[in-house]
């Protein structure tokens, strides 16, 4: 993860990260009332709404005070803004490295190859298909955005007993994991 976003989600710079913060829980809580489509049409009238009215309003400036600055996002408009070849090239590259991954990783978990690691994402989908039951899947993004912003921070100030109580959560599902692995014929982790 970049160093600008780890600063944003440590709220280094509150008012970026507020900013952020508050326009992507915005975002996400008018999508629950509107569709995709109407969200996005209405931001893109709230942008041309503003960048219009900010052109006029240097027009008008420009001919009262008789001063030629010229096109107010001139910067903007010479700004290249192409991808290159290499950029498309290195992000398809990471793509196609992380989709060969997952499917790697599903192939082994749904047949078979290791007993203990297919049993443990059958009981993930099981749980799953209660949190499915209890919220959709734009309820759990908001939770995961609140959670990217505010955990980080609550871990960072209690470090200490967090990482106690995490211990003692590890310990106990190792040895409960160790019983069942001995109880279950051939499911002994191989050491690797």
């Amino acid at each position: 993860m970049g160093a600008a976003a780890i600063d944003l989600l440590y709220w280094r710079n509150v008012k970026q990260s507020g900013a952020v913060f508050s326009s992507v829980l915005l975002l996400l809580f008018s999508l629950t009332q509107f569709s995709v489509v109407s969200v996005g049409a209405y931001l893109a009238l709230a942008a041309l709404s503003a960048t219009i009215s900010f052109r006029i309003y240097k027009s008008v400036l420009q001919a009262v005070q008789k001063t030629d600055e010229g096109h107010p996002f001139k910067a903007y408009l010479e700004m290249e803004i192409a991808l290159s070849q290499d950029q498309i090239s290195k992000y398809a590259d990471k793509i196609l490295l992380y989709s060969n991954t997952c499917m790697k990783e599903l192939r082994r978990l749904f047949l078979v190859q290791d007993l203990v690691d297919s049993l443990k994402f059958a009981v993930l989908m099981w749980l799953l298909t209660y949190v499915g039951a209890l919220f959709n899947g734009l309820t759990l993004l908001i939770l995961a955005v609140v959670s990217m912003f505010t955990m980080p921070v609550v871990y960072e100030k209690h470090q200490a007993q967090i990482d106690q109580y995490v211990g003692l959560i590890r310990t106990h599902v190792n040895s409960v994991v160790g019983k069942i692995q001995a109880k279950i014929p051939g499911a002994k982790r191989k050491e690797e």
